[in-house]
């Protein structure tokens, strides 16, 4: 006890803004139960595994920690399982996961001999007991941070529904022996609350479901409410009802006297068909998606080093997939787990090293890569002593950090797993500014080269850097036109019979990735382009290609597409993809020895201003969703960079712009910068350089630009992103480069009709097998989806 009284000023009483982590490790996913616990910090309220605890004290002194361990309780066999009342995980009425029940002890801790105390305990000091009490009673940080249970949104009042306009058509609906009005749909009916109609829901992604006739109807009247048949009982807050406009499930408080507006009683309807929430929840509760990757096959389960699986946070999906893929690269695994202990990487951490990227980049590197956390979970009553389940690892404080330059990946919303794979990118990229040598983002960066030829025959070359191949799919070169054929066919007779056509006989264009790749390098007619050989606007062929060849190949399939009127559509299409591929043909020479350059500006036009440079991540994330890249381009610079958002708006406001195909040198020009505005940044420690490059990049607003200066650390440095305008493709030795052949590696596929809903799965080559990554779930692939891929991952084949 004098021990303790003696260390009392390292012992602080938390406030209650204090960040407490009191369920897991900061440098490795220990928790309290794991076998040895975890160590609260009585100072700083970090926690630490039993092996990693004497790290802290000595790089800090701190000797008082509160030890807490979880030791699993014993549970009656007989105890009844609930059903699920609501789409919620741990709350009264959610789903019951089956997770066991712990018992929590406590204990004080004084290091470094490990001196324990119990507690509760009288004798204790007030300070102390002020201090645990504190702790245990304070919402852990972890929880802050990602919220552990999550339900779906509470319904709201319809706007609609208070002044709703009923038709007085005569229509009487009977209570039972509903019917489609146009099909022979029988279920999933839908009653317009305008005019009566009866008609089938949406089709869903995989074909069940309706025929889309209710959503039809709503197109082409507008009457906003409908009430699904089969939901209504005397229970009328258990109906569902949906507002079209407002694209989603409400509330109607008129409901009963709607209803009776064609004659329904309500109190006489039993429920015989499922809310949208509640085919939700079955869908959660009977949906495989194993089985939907692995056409049915039971996937046995994999443990040990490099098998290990990522806890879906809640729509964290496209995180396990793209990190399972990354830390099967050899740059990623040397750089953060064979090159980088744990103890190395804390060591140079800041006071709190769950805020910082190095470490928590190595912590889910040892996490995934040692086999620690890969061991199978027994049942208790499991008399064969087969593994059972994998418990896998949570990535809240990899999650916590990589998005807190991001607001959209700091949600729990579903995200697109491009846009995040180029955000993760990007962030190792300028955690490494200045040691190129030790950033494994290198490993993906290449350059691509664009050659423009106008009618006189000479040629102008635009360079760029990019670290993934973004490919349209040419659906006029699938291989299967004739079955296709055939399906339309046996599809337009099935629809006039108002019947479906069953899973098995959907046909799906086929297209080779060979095809994908030759249409990026394929010539592009580039209409109303400006010739400064001929002083006059013409049509020029565009050709691309790479300057370089990197290390890993990503290729993203633009499988999401718009439609008129800017109608995310998804191509219902597979792509053939070998298992060694050779892009050799793609490469780019450069200016050729006969060839001539455009000139710059043509005689007399004078000295060109100097032009603002498009931002390669807006750019970036904007071809993603399949737009022109020299559009992109354009709507970046003509909103001075200030963000995704506002170059989309520019740009869906200008796409029928005559000019929006010329080159930028000739029609965009960066505006005058006031040299008074430069002084001012300069006087405020900023470089005269930096100074002009945020004033450029902010449209010469000093706020903002100081702004930029702050929110790009890396700006200081030259940009080896931005686009240049040469003579040729000038080989950057920065860049990784070798032969063309490349080696399937792994691949990410997506289920669902938009990259910001459904689920993201991994498949990665692994000891000569395919190895499935289903969050948690990883297991021996026996039918990988090679031909359904989102974004596949190559490996170079050394010559």
């Amino acid at each position: 006890m004098e021990l303790l009284r003696s260390n009392l000023a390292r012992v602080r009483i938390p406030e209650p803004t204090t960040r407490i982590y009191k369920h897991e490790c900061c440098i490795s996913f220990d928790t309290p139960k794991s076998e040895g616990g975890l160590f609260v910090d009585m100072n700083t309220f970090l926690a630490f595994g039993r092996d990693y605890v004497g790290w802290n004290y000595e790089k800090t002194g701190n000797p008082v920690y509160l030890h807490i361990k979880q030791t699993k309780k014993t549970i009656a066999e007989d105890r009844p399982s609930k059903r699920p009342t609501l789409l919620a995980i741990g709350i009264d009425g959610g789903f019951d996961n089956s997770d066991p029940q712990y018992e929590e002890s406590y204990e004080i801790v004084i290091l470094p001999d490990y001196v324990n105390l119990p507690f509760p305990f009288v004798e204790l000091p007030e300070k102390v007991r002020l201090a645990v009490d504190a702790t245990l009673m304070a919402e852990a940080a972890e929880r802050k941070e990602q919220v552990a249970s999550w339900t779906a949104d509470k319904k709201l009042v319809s706007k609609y529904a208070m002044d709703l306009q009923q038709l007085d058509n005569g229509v009487v609906v009977s209570p039972r022996g509903w019917k489609c009005a146009k099909c022979d749909k029988t279920e999933n009916l839908w009653l317009n609350l305008t005019d009566g109609s009866i008609l089938c829901g949406r089709r869903n992604w995989d074909g069940t479901g309706g025929n889309d006739h209710a959503i039809d109807h709503y197109k082409e009247a507008g009457y906003p409410l409908a009430v699904k048949l089969g939901t209504i009982t005397a229970d009328l807050e258990g109906a569902d009802v949906f507002s079209y406009p407002e694209d989603e499930s409400v509330l109607d408080p008129l409901l009963g006297q709607h209803l009776a507006h064609f004659g329904i009683d309500f109190s006489s309807l039993q429920k015989t068909e499922m809310t949208t929430a509640e085919r939700e929840l079955d869908q959660n509760i009977n949906y495989d998606w194993n089985r939907i990757q692995e056409t049915g096959q039971d996937v046995e389960p994999l443990f040990g080093p490099g098998y290990t699986g990522l806890v879906n946070l809640g729509n964290s999906c496209y995180l396990a997939a793209t990190m399972q893929v990354v830390f099967s690269m050899r740059p990623f695994c040397s750089r953060y787990y064979v090159e980088q202990s744990l103890k190395a990487a804390f060591s140079v951490a800041p006071a709190d090293p769950t805020v910082d990227l190095n470490m928590q980049l190595t912590k889910l590197a040892h996490g995934l890569l040692s086999g620690k956390y890969s061991v199978p979970i027994l049942e208790d009553d499991d008399k064969s002593n087969a593994p059972s389940s994998l418990e896998g690892i949570h990535p809240r404080m990899f999650k916590s950090v990589i998005a807190a330059s991001h607001p959209e990946f700091s949600t729990m919303r579903q995200q697109d797993a491009l846009e995040f794979v180029l955000h993760f990118i990007d962030q190792v990229d300028r955690m490494n500014i200045g040691n190129p040598n030790f950033d494994p983002s290198r490993s993906f960066k290449f350059g691509i080269e664009e050659r423009l030829q106008c009618p006189s025959g000479k040629v102008a070359y635009n360079g760029r850097k990019d670290y993934i191949l973004s490919l349209n799919i040419p659906l006029e070169k699938a291989v299967n036109k004739r079955e296709l054929a055939d399906f339309q066919k046996l599809k337009a007779e099935r629809d006039a019979k108002g019947k479906d056509v069953s899973t098995d006989e959907i046909v799906r264009p086929r297209v080779p990735l060979k095809d994908c790749l030759d249409c990026f390098s394929a010539p592009e007619e580039v209409h109303d382009f400006y010739s400064t050989a001929l002083k006059a606007r013409t049509t020029a062929i565009k050709t691309a290609g790479l300057t370089s060849f990197p290390d890993y190949l990503v290729l993203h399939m633009r499988k999401f597409v718009m439609e008129e009127g800017w109608v995310p559509k998804k191509l219902d299409v597979y792509v053939d993809v070998p298992d060694i591929i050779d892009i050799s043909n793609m490469r780019s020479n450069g200016l050729q020895p006969r060839e001539e350059l455009l000139p710059e500006t043509a005689a007399g036009d004078g000295e060109e201003s100097p032009k603002l440079l498009a931002d390669e991540v807006i750019v970036a994330q904007l071809v993603s969703m399949g737009f022109n890249y020299l559009h992109c381009q354009k709507a970046a610079i003509n909103t001075s960079n200030c963000g995704v958002e506002e170059a989309m708006n520019w740009l869906l406001a200008h796409m029928n712009d005559p000019d929006i195909d010329s080159p930028i040198s000739q029609d965009v020009q960066t505006p005058h910068i006031d040299r008074s505005k430069i002084d001012t940044l300069v006087s405020f420690g900023f470089e005269e350089e930096l100074a002009c490059r945020a004033l450029k990049a902010s449209g010469g607003n000093v706020e903002q630009a100081a702004e930029w200066i702050f929110s790009n650390p890396s700006a200081s440095a030259a940009s080896d992103m931005d686009v240049t305008t040469s003579g040729g493709a000038a080989v950057d030795t920065l860049l990784p480069d070798g032969g063309g052949r490349y080696r399937l590696l792994g691949l990410v596929s997506h289920i669902g009709t938009s990259t910001h809903c459904g689920h993201y799965v991994a498949h990665i080559l692994k000891d000569g097998r395919w190895v499935i990554f289903n969050d948690e779930k990883v297991g021996i692939s026996k039918n990988p989806p090679l031909d359904m891929g989102y974004l596949y991952f190559f490996e170079r084949l050394e010559s």
